[in-house]
């Protein structure tokens, strides 16, 4: 639904958010051959309460003949917290890799900003055409590097995580991820089906992708304080980080 017909949840969320959300449909929508996504009806829209405040989460699904499921989560604690959460699983008889992207954010600052294409191979490597084009950006140097979780071994060398200290730098990771993601989306129509064998490596990884994000406890930690453990666990499972069949 158009943010014309219905205010959307960006437009009250912090800038940063609201210029991501829109750009990573704006690059979908221009590279790729979307279709919708179905998730549960229920899970599309959810309320909840988190600590005497509203808690609201707004999912859109897209999926495409290279991508099973391209998920755009946006998610608001009260005036407490504002979250950005993206995935775009593959197809499994495709070996591109897994693009996520996190902002968090609280009382006008951007605490938390991560970017990567997580390589799903067993030689935790990028696809050559891949790593030949990001090799090619130019560098940027953040003043707030971030270290990433335990769990963290998926991701890969051009992993960004960073604490966006200004706007300029902002600005910056907004650039990077579109990078990314204009990567990401000409180096998946351009790539062809694998064998029965590749495919089974790269739905290993995936697998081990989604096990290991379903590890991070921030997120079920809010879950669960709004919503219950058992709601958490299929949310987190199903909507979230979902297992390839």
């Amino acid at each position: 639904m158009s943010s014309t017909s219905q205010p959307s949840l960006r437009e009250q969320q912090h800038p940063l958010i609201c210029q991501l959300a829109d750009t990573i449909e704006a690059v979908w929508h221009q590279h790729l051959d979307l279709s919708t996504y179905h998730l549960p009806a229920e899970l599309g829209y959810v309320e909840g309460r988190l600590e005497g405040e509203k808690l609201i989460i707004e999912n859109r699904c897209y999926q495409t003949p290279q991508f099973r499921k391209m998920h755009l989560e946006l998610a608001r604690v009260g005036n407490m917290l504002d979250i950005l959460h993206c995935v775009m699983f593959p197809r499994t008889e495709y070996d591109i890799p897994m693009f996520g992207c996190d902002l968090v954010g609280g009382r006008g600052q951007i605490s938390a900003a991560i970017a990567d294409l997580s390589p799903v191979n067993l030689e935790r490597k990028l696809p050559a055409g891949y790593n030949s084009q990001l090799t090619q950006l130019n560098p940027i140097n953040f003043s707030q590097p971030r270290e990433l979780p335990e769990w963290g071994n998926i991701f890969s060398d051009f992993c960004l995580f960073i604490r966006p200290s200004s706007v300029e730098e902002e600005s910056l990771f907004l650039g990077r991820v579109k990078e990314f993601l204009e990567i990401h989306c000409s180096q998946a129509v351009s790539s062809s089906p694998v064998t029965s064998e590749k495919e089974a490596v790269i739905i290993a990884g995936q697998k081990n992708y989604c096990t290991k994000q379903q590890q991070n406890d921030k997120t079920r930690r809010v879950l669960e304080k709004a919503f219950g453990q058992e709601w958490a666990d299929n949310y987190m499972t199903t909507v979230l980080f979902d297992l390839p069949h």
